[in-house]
């Protein structure tokens, strides 16, 4: 337990027993539901911004940054959106893209810093969507001397085709292939009231592979580009708290048993919380910049040094193309500066301010929410550490709702590939906060990992193990009842 406390990317001041019993009080659970909770309509506490009606809703820096933050921001921004070229170009500091890829900049897979789409049939492209590859972890696998690691690997990469599929590629590079997709519409849940809503569910393939077939026994795991709120707070918050609405064993048997994802950190050397990616897979905003530079894009940084990204040695040209690696970007194609600044960047981007928290309709729902038992994995509330460093992200209120803990979803929703140690039927609880803006940023309505629902209400009925109970809940309420829930939930 020791280990996965261990919190070395922050610089904690520690709470004195009076601010414990503050943060204690402030985050217990409501106990009337006529009227908001103080600072409900900040979720962002100091850091949260002005809402906005257009898809700029989730670009803004967080209100709280000093004008030297702000020009960082600015920076780590143009970092963000560049469009990086292949190596060698004239413009030394953005060459290295590749050899293969998926994007040619983070910006094209968060859209907007929002979520990213499926594609709609198999003419689109999966253009901000990745498919993650991955195969049983036995020795062989493994490798010898890996005993100790082999549970925080997880899965064992395609012998060709490693880690993440990339369907784009430098000139002279063959691709990987296609990601298609056919969506089949075969379960209709009839709702009280008559209501009636057809759960589509994907069909994934890769096709016109290049390198030959993928291993019998590799698996597909597609993931939407998740939103970009808010994500230096959550890093701030204390794993003490993470861990106290954690249940591995279901001791108080209510069917929920939420456990942390222990995994191990490359930058520093040991086991951390997980708090980041769908299975909650990276530790810090560093790490997990530095891991979608070298998979999405083919970058090396710092804490992924390969220029060659995830090809692998089956795939001879593409480990032999040249690179972007410069003196000048330190022996990287992205300098341990500009990493910094995206993961700044990444970490500022400011939660919308609330409305309507104070609305009849929304108070209902939110009642309906806690007595469905919604709230016992989308956990409302914390309070970040007071931090030394980073007064931007310090002892702030803020709602993300989200426990941030590994939960069995059920078969609907696995897809087989474990990650570290999530089972491939474990998923983090996804943060809420700017649910209600997520179709205005996008431009398109896309919940759950892989963009299947397209709407609340459909996200919800594809809830299955631990949230069976409040999935069931939902789906057996009175047509006024869910429209409060749905509006509760179109509020945050």
């Amino acid at each position: 337990m020791q280990a996965i406390l261990s919190e070395p990317h922050l610089d904690i001041v520690p709470r004195t027993e009076a601010e414990a019993a503050r943060v204690a009080a402030v985050t217990a659970p409501p106990e009337r539901f006529d009227t908001a909770q103080r600072f409900e309509a900040n979720p962002g506490g100091a850091a949260t911004v002005r809402r906005r009606d257009d898809n700029a809703a989730f670009s803004l820096p967080q209100d709280n940054l000093t004008f030297a933050q702000q020009a960082d921001f600015a920076v780590g921004n143009g970092l963000f959106e560049r469009l990086w070229v292949t190596a060698p170009a004239s413009t030394l500091a953005s060459d290295g893209l590749g050899p293969m890829f998926n994007v040619r900049s983070c910006q094209d897979c968060h859209i907007k810093d929002g979520r990213g789409h499926a594609p709609v049939d198999a003419a689109d492209d999966a253009g901000s969507l990745v498919v993650r590859l991955g195969r049983p972890l036995t020795r062989d696998a493994a490798g010898e001397g890996m005993d100790d690691l082999r549970r925080y690997l997880g899965a064992a990469p395609d012998p060709v085709y490693g880690h993440q599929f990339s369907d784009d590629a430098n000139a002279g590079i063959a691709r990987e292939g296609r990601v298609e997709v056919t969506w089949i519409e075969d379960e209709t849940v009839t709702l009280p009231g008559g209501e009636a809503v057809t759960l589509r569910r994907p069909e994934w393939r890769l096709a016109d592979l290049a390198y030959g077939a993928l291993a019998p026994d590799t698996a597909l795991s597609p993931r939407v580009a998740p939103q970009m709120i808010g994500l230096g707070l959550v890093e701030a918050i204390p794993a003490a708290d993470i861990l106290a609405h954690a249940d591995p064993d279901d001791a108080d048997g209510d069917g929920i048993s939420g456990r942390p994802h222990v995994v191990w950190s490359p930058e520093y050397d040991r086991p951390m919380l997980g708090r980041f990616g769908v299975r909650a897979t990276t530790p810090t905003l560093r790490q997990q910049s530095a891991d979608a530079f070298n998979a999405d894009m083919g970058l090396s940084t710092p804490l992924r040094p390969d220029p060659a990204g995830d090809c692998t040695e089956a795939q001879a040209a593409c480990r032999a193309a040249p690179d972007g690696a410069d003196a000048e970007q330190g022996g990287f194609e992205v300098a341990g500066d500009s990493l910094d600044l995206v993961a700044f960047y990444s970490g500022t981007l400011g939660v919308p301010r609330r409305e309507g928290v104070e609305d009849p309709q929304v108070l209902r729902g939110k009642q309906v929410f806690h007595e469905a038992q919604c709230s016992a994995c989308h956990v409302p509330s914390f309070v970040t550490h007071r931090l030394e460093d980073r007064p931007e992200h310090s002892f702030q209120l803020v709602w993300p709702y989200s426990d941030f803990l590994l939960h069995d979803m059920g078969p609907g929703l696995a897809d087989g590939l474990p990650a570290g140690q999530a089972t491939g039927a474990e998923w983090r609880t996804a943060p809420l906060w700017g649910l209600g803006l997520s179709a205005q940023v996008a431009g398109q309505a896309e919940y759950l990992h892989d963009g299947r629902a397209r709407s609340i209400t459909e996200a919800i009925l594809w809830h299955g193990g631990e949230a069976q109970g409040p999935r069931d809940h939902f789906a057996a309420l009175e047509p006024e009842d869910r429209a409060d829930l749905i509006a509760f939930l179109e509020s945050l």
